[in-house]
């Protein structure tokens, strides 16, 4: 083999801790009660420096002990004196050797840790914010405000709701996502009359129903009255009507609604979003991340939605996702929690000055190197799990 004059540089270390986070209040979506929250933590470190690379998934409301095993078990073994920069490599070895117990679930949410811990690492060592090394820029992104959860202690369900668009709107967010699904038809169209009205003209409304309904014909009655309820905001799109699994349905509701359809939190690797893309099953498709199979994989995706022609809204994880917006052109909206809401609670493991800045209603992206994360060690420590 010939000598190209290059030295890889190896891994020495990837492991994983588990971390769960309490939700303090009482917190419900159409499909299922959300009392804390499991984050995987992930570290890789190379043999020429002192650089850790880190990376994080969302396990669920368990979870989060299993997939820290994964890393730590399966994954952990193969990757130490493997190329510290071969990062696509990396991921291809990693999915062909879980092949037997792996390809979706528990495994690509641990696969996609490790991955976007690699990627941070790499950005590192060069110095650059994640955006920039992978060919973007350091800049503002659009970003919405998401929320409107079913909380009953915080009033009526059309007044909780008003609140909160406001609050939105004081931080300079135009445009809101909530919750539908949960409730009654007509009180949920309550809730969507009165979010509409506190946008007021020039922002938009999305609405999320967390695989609620059974069928695109059931789904599409809803729709039918969300739309009536929204007036003359409209809705910006309508997101998992049905089952994450049921592409033939959101594809057959798609091409009889007006609002646009977005689904794909929950797909997984570049073939799930390949059938998807190619069946029609949405005008928007939401990749994480944190689910699919890293940065790799994300990039892959997003890829292929420019070739559809297809905007992307993508999942979760602001804090990573604002890079990979600033790295690709068809992004519509970063998904944005304020911590204080108490829903998404990732940035409690961070500290103060590591979380992810909001200008004008839009997310920033670090200028610091990688991710620009630093893990609050009292923080991790108070809510790390054993194992």
């Amino acid at each position: 083999m010939a000598n190209l004059g290059w030295t890889s540089v190896k891994l020495t270390r990837v492991h994983a801790r588990a971390a769960r986070i309490p939700v303090l209040r009482p917190t419900r979506i159409a499909t299922r009660l959300l009392d804390k929250r499991d984050y995987v933590l992930v570290q890789a470190e190379r043999e020429d420096g002192d650089v850790i690379g880190v990376g994080y998934a969302y396990a669920g409301t368990s979870g989060g002990q299993l997939l820290a095993r994964v890393v730590n078990e399966l994954l952990a073994p193969m990757l130490v004196g493997a190329d510290a920069d071969d990062m696509v490599g990396t991921w291809e070895r990693m999915y062909q050797e879980t092949l037997l117990v792996g390809r979706r679930g528990g495994v690509l949410r641990a696969m996609s840790a490790v991955d976007i811990a690699l990627w941070d690492l790499a950005a590192k060592r060069v110095g650059q914010p994640l955006a920039v090394f992978l060919g973007g820029a350091v800049k503002a992104v659009p970003a919405y405000a998401s929320g409107g959860y079913y909380r009953p202690e915080a009033g009526a369900w059309a007044d909780a709701v008003t609140d909160e668009i406001s609050l939105n709107r004081s931080l300079g967010f135009r445009d809101h996502k909530i919750k539908v699904g949960g409730l009654t038809l007509q009180e949920d169209a309550g809730r969507v009359a009165a979010a509409a009205a506190a946008i007021g003209n020039g922002g938009r409304l999305a609405l999320d129903a967390n695989n609620a309904y059974g069928s695109a014909a059931e789904a599409l009655r809803a729709l039918r009255v969300f739309e009536r309820a929204a007036g003359d905001v409209g809705l910006w799109w309508f997101e998992e009507p049905l089952t994450a699994d049921d592409l033939a349905g959101h594809a057959a509701l798609r091409r009889q609604a007006e609002t646009p359809i977005a689904t794909g939190e929950l797909a997984q690797t570049r073939w799930e979003f390949r059938d998807m893309l190619e069946r029609g099953a949405a005008d928007i498709i939401q990749p994480d991340a944190g689910v699919l199979g890293g940065v790799t994989e994300y990039m892959r995706v997003v890829r292929a939605a420019e070739v559809f022609a297809v905007p992307v809204a993508p999942h979760w994880h602001a804090n990573l996702h604002v890079h990979l917006a600033a790295a690709s052109s068809n992004c519509l909206s970063v998904e944005h929690f304020l911590l204080d809401k108490d829903i998404y609670n990732f940035e409690r493991l961070l500290t103060p000055e590591s979380r992810l800045a909001v200008v004008d209603g839009q997310v920033v992206v670090p200028d610091r190197p990688g991710l620009g994360l630093q893990f609050d060690e009292d923080a991790v420590e108070e809510f790390s799990m054993p194992g």
